[in-house]
């Protein structure tokens, strides 16, 4: 099997309205290093706050390890019938990597050293005092934008995928030997679809949408 056999799609109208989230997969249908990269790759361009890019990603495709997280996944075949479930973390020390991330962007020429070092500074001045919740709130904001972006990439590049927020958090950190520094954001099962998605409807836009004042 190879991607040839995917259907690959360029159109972002097309992409957004037949990506669904998808639960049954070939369990047959393995996907390359190469390609999980490459979706990767097109998912980090996603916005971050202070470009400080919290996200990690764990990419499981060992069967051994996909059984283990299984029953930590309340038992969502998926995980292991999928070519590779994605974990998504999201560091809640990032700004850790302020020079390196603003010392590329120098480098690159998209920055002068002036503003590289006035970003510095206001990052070591507010993420450090900002207090663990602020920061885990800005890890999963950050988390939910790279994810929603990963899914699409893997939509337009002829996968599926399905978000997972079923699964016992903290016996995911021990079996991976996650620290506190990181919180977990979801697991996205990703893989080639064997089934349909089931059809879901979207409440009218205008149940949803306010104009210049809310309405409760």
């Amino acid at each position: 099997m190879t991607n040839t056999d995917l259907k690959v799609e360029k159109d972002f109208h097309t992409i957004i309205n037949e990506r669904h989230s998808v639960r049954k997969y070939d369990p047959a249908w393995k996907m390359s290093e190469e390609e999980i990269n490459n979706i990767l790759s097109d998912a980090i361009l996603a916005p971050s706050s202070s470009n400080l890019q919290p996200w990690r990603f764990i990419v499981i495709q060992d069967q051994n390890t996909k059984e283990k997280l299984l029953p930590i996944a309340n038992n969502q075949q998926q995980v292991v019938e999928a070519s590779a479930v994605i974990a998504v973390l999201g560091d809640i020390e990032a700004y850790e990597n302020v020079e390196k991330i603003y010392d590329l962007a120098v480098e690159d020429g998209i920055m002068t050293s002036e503003i590289r070092d006035m970003m510095v500074k206001n990052t070591r001045n507010y993420y450090p005092n900002a207090g663990k919740e602020k920061l885990k709130e800005i890890a999963l904001v950050d988390g939910g934008l790279i994810s929603m972006q990963l899914m699409l990439a893997a939509k337009a590049r002829g996968y599926d995928t399905v978000p997972m927020g079923g699964y016992n958090a903290e016996q995911f950190k021990q079996l991976f030997d996650v620290s506190d520094r990181y919180v977990t954001v979801m697991l996205i099962a990703l893989g080639k679809s064997i089934a349909e998605a089931r059809p879901t409807v979207r409440l009218p836009l205008e149940d949803v949408t306010f104009w210049n004042e809310f309405k409760n």
